[in-house]
């Protein structure tokens, strides 16, 4: 690693020289922690200082116990929100035992007696069904030690494992929460630190089913606590991207660790919790076009995919150029099921004529549902069920607060 002195015009700047993915640029980290690009063609370099990057290693040391408090597992898969910038260097690297998780967020320790264990180490983009196992079989794990669990995530894709998990874990007895950080922990606007401390307090209820806690505004005044399958990434950057589609959220949590709860609390079982890992791999979920051409469906029925998750336009449509290509996949039995690419509302096929076609083909309207949810629901009801009926039956029924019945079309 280089420090170096980066002259650009009558402009000089000092820091840490880190990778880049392009050659053509150069990039500082700050000492402000801060990154910043420069053009290697527009600038002059002085390096002031070598050293060797050094690795470092996550000290594992038992975590305190207070009888009076709950016992909250905090599992790290990845993302920003698990990580900490080493200003020596200008790396990011794990921060996952009690003493940097102490460091970083100290309040939490004295809201629960906090077991940080790490499942993985990867970037949400790259999430897949055996990670998505990996994760679930953990949650169990910890679980039936009667913790809690708040799962440290990446945020790109947080909103599809928290529904995949909806249908997974069942007779929940604690609750699951999963953050992440949409602001690295080397910015000051850092989100980290407060949606951290709002879901281990959320953690502490006895909410037990699968939510997401993340910023509720730009400011560090509260989080919201949205339902695992009514929720999305709706803002690439902002503190306060997540939000509940179709429904209110769950809880707010504020900073000083008061709780505002919007519904009641779910009933407890009384059977003891477990991952159910029956899923169907091939699922596959479209996004409808103008001039989609009927090829890519001809492709993935050929491929055998068992399911498909249609992200229709407006009230659950697709071009006619579709139809013979789902009709020939139905027949072969494969699952096609409707929803749209509207943010809010639900789909409704039997407004138009192209809605009502592609229901007596047998694609299967999928009410209020989220096409993100779909998908992960489709995973697991064709993990379980074969028949057509039985099919179109469980995707139609409501397991994990997926469908509102209600909802109003305006």
């Amino acid at each position: 690693m280089k420090r170096v002195k980066v002259r650009k015009g009558d402009n000089v700047y000092e820091g840490i020289e880190i990778p880049s993915v392009d050659e053509k640029y150069l990039v500082l980290k700050l000492d402000n922690g801060y990154n910043i690009a420069f053009r290697r063609n527009e600038i002059k370099v002085d390096i002031i200082g070598e050293f060797e990057k050094k690795s470092k290693k996550i000290e594992k040391k038992e975590a305190r116990y207070r009888k009076e408090l709950r016992d909250v597992s905090i599992i790290g898969t990845g993302g920003t929100i698990a990580s900490k910038i080493d200003y020596t260097t200008g790396a990011v690297y794990p921060a996952f035992s009690p003493e940097e998780l102490e460091k970083m967020v100290p309040e939490i320790f004295e809201l629960a007696n906090i077991y940080p264990r790490e499942v993985l180490q990867i970037l949400s983009e790259n999430m897949n069904i055996e990670k998505w196992k990996r994760v679930g079989n953990a949650v169990i794990e910890e679980i039936n030690k009667d913790r809690s669990i708040v799962i440290a995530h990446g945020t790109d894709t947080m909103h599809y494992t928290a529904s995949f998990l909806s249908f997974t874990l069942k007779n929940l007895s604690l609750p699951v929460v999963l953050t992440g950080s949409q602001r690295s922990s080397d910015r000051p606007s850092s989100d980290s630190r407060m949606n951290l401390f709002c879901s281990v307090k959320f953690a502490t209820t006895d909410y037990n089913k699968v939510v997401i806690c993340m910023h509720g505004t730009m400011e560090d005044t509260f989080c919201y606590v949205h339902k695992g399958v009514k929720v999305r990434k709706n803002h690439t950057s902002r503190r306060d991207a997540f939000q509940s589609v179709n429904t209110k959220p769950v809880a707010k949590v504020y900073y000083n660790g008061e709780i505002e709860f919007f519904e009641d609390m779910p009933a407890k079982h009384e059977k003891r919790a477990y991952f159910d890992d029956k899923i169907e791999e091939k699922i596959f979920l479209l996004k409808v076009f103008p001039n989609i051409a009927h090829e890519i469906l001809d492709f993935l029925i050929d491929q055998k995919y068992r399911g498909i998750v249609l992200e229709g336009t407006g009230l659950g449509h697709t071009p006619s150029i579709l139809y013979n290509t789902i009709k020939r996949g139905i027949d072969e039995g494969v699952t096609f099921c409707m929803t749209s690419q509207c943010i809010n509302g639900r789909v409704n096929m039997n407004v138009y004529q192209t809605g009502r076609k592609l229901m007596e083909l047998g694609v299967i309207p999928c009410k209020d549902m989220l096409p993100e949810v779909c998908y992960t629901k489709m995973m697991h009801v064709l993990g379980h069920a074969r028949e057509s009926d039985e099919i179109r039956k469980l995707m139609r029924t409501n397991i994990a607060g997926e469908i509102i019945e209600d909802t109003v079309i305006l």
